[in-house]
């Protein structure tokens, strides 16, 4: 008789668990550290005033120094382009004036985009301000002469003012919109805790589990905005349109990963886990903004649930809801399909088939017949012969109802 080998099997765990962990940690590291390490405008959509020659300037120099990190919008005067700043369709604006530049910037949009922009701006005043000494060189004829009768000394060049306006501020009390970009986190590991619990819990059926996500999440969404708005003060406009999309965002966080687990089981929460909180979070550009992310991520960010609300949040919050059809179709896409996996797919669960156990009698099961199926009564096992084969269910119910008349 052989001697199995004792710890075989755990020592394969352990080596499995030792490969296993560090690359998971890495990866995880690697998904957050990435996109912030490669942060820069791209394709980054801002506005130009004018076309005068200064406004032409403007746009050459910008290109030239950011190559394909600026998309230019044209607006004819600065009302115009303090409108697409508020509707979301630019970030900002430069109006360029021969003496002076304004640059228009919204920290609610993005604090980290409001600065480059303003340093931008600085750069470009610099460079607009070193061409104009150029050109003034260039055209001046018997440089002494006219030095000594004082119309121009090229060692004094004329320097551009630059002034940054901010349009849509963020709220006083989160200047630089901390608190707005650091909620996402937790907010996505509550939805899928929430998920979670629902899954787990065997008393409900399919369509109250559904129910309850919804009611749950409306609720959940409520105690955000209380602690975001009414403690930290960090959500100032339009409460009602805020706390719903605060409500869509967790909806499809927790219905995905409820819909995951019920057609896969336990594996689906790692898998949920995994793309809403180490794909979807450092993807959404909630802490600078999607284009400043490598364009294939920003994209996958804005498609996934903590992106796509992160932006609407920041749109109903901030911008009165402009710019958020897109977002509002992609919560409620992920969201329907999770609830309807939570609704349907619980027959091909493993958990919804619960097995009988062994040796069990059933009691008010139908036969083929329609005839309800009773268990033996202890006289009736007491009459039965040990040596004949019992007699099924539904006619052992027939002889002793017979039985029952007779007497």
């Amino acid at each position: 008789m052989k001697t199995p080998l004792v710890g075989h099997r755990p020592w394969r765990h352990v080596a499995i668990m030792a490969l296993a962990l560090p690359l998971v940690i890495s990866l995880a590291v690697m998904a957050y550290a990435w996109p912030a390490a490669r942060m820069a405008p791209r394709n980054l959509p801002v506005g130009i005033v004018g076309t005068s020659a200064a406004s032409q300037g403007a746009v050459e120099g910008l290109a030239h120094s950011k190559p394909g990190g600026f998309d230019f919008h044209l607006y004819p005067d600065e009302a115009s382009a303090r409108s697409a700043i508020k509707e979301r369709d630019v970030y900002g604006a430069f109006v360029v004036a021969p003496s002076s530049l304004t640059v228009l910037e919204s920290t609610a949009a993005s604090p980290t985009v409001a600065q480059l922009l303003g340093k931008t701006g600085q750069q470009l005043a610099a460079h607009a301000s070193k061409a104009a000494a150029d050109r003034a060189v260039s055209s001046v004829h018997g440089t002494s002469d006219r030095s000594k009768r004082g119309e121009h000394d090229p060692k004094k060049p004329t320097q551009i003012q630059v002034r940054e306006v901010d349009v849509v501020q963020t709220s006083a009390d989160d200047p630089r919109g901390v608190v707005f970009s650091s909620a996402l986190l937790p907010l996505t590991i509550c939805s899928i805790m929430i998920a979670l619990a629902f899954t787990m819990s065997r008393r409900l059926r399919p369509a109250s589990r559904l129910l309850a996500l919804i009611a749950v999440s409306g609720t959940a969404a409520l105690g955000v905005y209380m602690v975001a708005q009414g403690f930290l003060g960090a959500l100032p406009h339009e409460p009602l349109a805020t706390w719903a999309s605060l409500s869509l965002t967790i909806l499809a966080i927790s219905a995905t990963t409820a819909g995951v687990v019920t057609l896969v089981g336990s594996a689906g929460l790692g898998l949920s886990a995994a793309l809403m909180v180490f794909v979807g979070n450092p993807f959404s550009g909630s802490t600078s903004a999607p284009e400043l992310l490598p364009k294939t991520v920003a994209d996958i960010g804005q498609w996934l649930p903590p992106g796509a609300g992160a932006s609407l949040v920041r749109g109903t919050a901030y911008f009165h809801g402009n710019d958020s059809a897109g977002h509002i179709a992609v919560l409620t896409l992920w969201s329907v399909l999770g609830l309807a996996a939570v609704l349907f797919g619980h027959r091909a669960s493993p958990a919804a088939k619960s097995p009988v156990p062994h040796g069990s009698a059933t009691v008010g099961t139908e036969n083929s017949a329609n005839e309800v199926a009773t268990p033996l009564l202890p006289q009736d096992r007491e009459q039965s012969s040990p040596s004949s084969s019992p007699a099924p269910i539904g006619i052992r119910a027939h002889s002793h109802a017979r039985h029952a008349a007779e007497t």
